[in-house]
């Protein structure tokens, strides 16, 4: 099955593609043009070949650490961002003036965690990259880091690659960084073995995924998940070194490939489950779990046993077991003070406007 997901990921018209903060800059950690122009030069090719390519730029703090002085990249959150603010106009022009060369436009799109949460700020940001497309502009996706704290970030924007390929019903999702794929350990520390297709689970046992490095906030931790995100999703990812461009954006003849779940969740769905902030949570009975996770059933106020957070009706919350466990999320259809007064009830025993299921079985999905 490798080949055809190689295959999917190689003829595929719409494509994200992931650049990491390694990948444009020097072991010094300076930023690099000349790294970036040459990335852009693969993305043309694959462009020129008939692909809509959407790419997540890293690299923006980077970027900024030379202009302002820096000796290396700053640590304390205000530096980070002032860094990110310096940063953001060098990266957006070095992009500008690579595609430049191919007479392409670029557009740039900021976005924080809390956009892509808010089902209002999430569709704008959908329209904005679906009408950049539209004109032909090239659209280079960063997180907006000189908003962003530290309690709110994306992961190297990893995980933003993963929810802007739903975002813009891509087809594949490229990574690309210092990694040239999926190892089961640290292949600097050698006898690590690597893994070529990642078709589910099983594949994934005795691997483990270490943390960023000084210069980006990512790691392969960050990129597996984001790369298991996706492929749940029902979008194919390859995960390769960006000196091997050229071959994973023609070819996709390197790196891994995790396969994608065989049918694409809704736009709704993938956003309660992975993009939307969850603002309280429901305890169940483990009888309203079996309804909930095993037969895909609404959630009923007779179920829950305790509400806590401070909700309104279409707010994302947490349905959780007895014992704690996050068993599904869901649109919530009252607020919170409302469906405490609900708790363990009846539908028959509330009045008829109440007789709503608390989370719809359409408006639920099991994690």
């Amino acid at each position: 099955m490798t080949g055809a997901h190689r295959d999917a990921i190689r003829t595929a018209r719409s494509v994200v593609v992931k650049i990491g903060t390694t990948a444009l800059t020097t072991p010094k950690g300076m930023f690099d043009a000349s790294r970036l122009a040459s990335l852009a030069d693969a993305i043309q090719a694959r462009m020129k070949a008939g692909s809509d390519v959407v790419i997540v730029s890293s690299g923006a703090i980077a970027a900024g650490i030379e202009p302002l002085g820096l000796s290396r990249r700053p640590t304390d959150l205000a530096t980070k961002q002032a860094a990110a603010s310096v940063g953001q106009v060098a990266l957006v022009n070095a992009w500008s003036a690579a595609f430049g060369r191919y007479d392409r436009t670029v557009g740039q799109v900021l976005v924080s965690a809390h956009d892509i949460a808010m089902r209002v700020q999430h569709t704008n940001a959908q329209r904005t990259l679906d009408r950049l497309r539209a004109l032909h502009a090239v659209a280079i996706v960063n997180e907006n880091d000189t908003v962003a704290t530290n309690e709110i970030r994306f992961g190297d924007n990893d995980r933003l690659s993963a929810l802007v390929a739903h975002l813009v019903g891509a087809d594949a999702l490229i990574l690309l960084s210092d990694i040239d794929g999926l190892y089961d350990s640290d292949p600097r520390k050698g006898n690590a073995r690597f893994i070529s297709e990642v078709a589910g689970a099983d594949d994934l046992d005795g691997v483990i995924a270490g943390g960023g490095s000084s210069l980006g906030t990512g790691g392969m931790a960050s990129k597996l998940s984001s790369a298991l995100l996706a492929a749940d999703a029902g979008v194919p990812v390859l995960l390769a070194a960006a000196a091997d461009a050229g071959a994973a954006l023609s070819e996709a003849s390197v790196g891994t490939v995790f396969a994608p779940r065989p049918e694409r969740m809704s736009s709704r769905r993938f956003w309660v489950r992975y993009a939307a902030e969850s603002t309280g949570a429901l305890m169940l009975d483990d009888g309203a779990v079996r309804a909930v996770v095993e037969h895909r059933r609404s959630l009923l106020p007779a179920g829950i046993t305790e509400v806590s957070g401070r909700f309104h009706g279409g707010d994302v919350v947490e349905l959780r077991s007895l014992d704690g466990t996050v068993v599904a999320r869901g649109v919530v259809a009252y607020d919170a003070a409302e469906l405490s007064t609900m708790v363990g009830r009846s539908t028959t025993d509330l009045p008829a406007d109440m007789r709503r299921p608390a989370v719809h079985a359409d408006d639920l999905v099991a994690v």
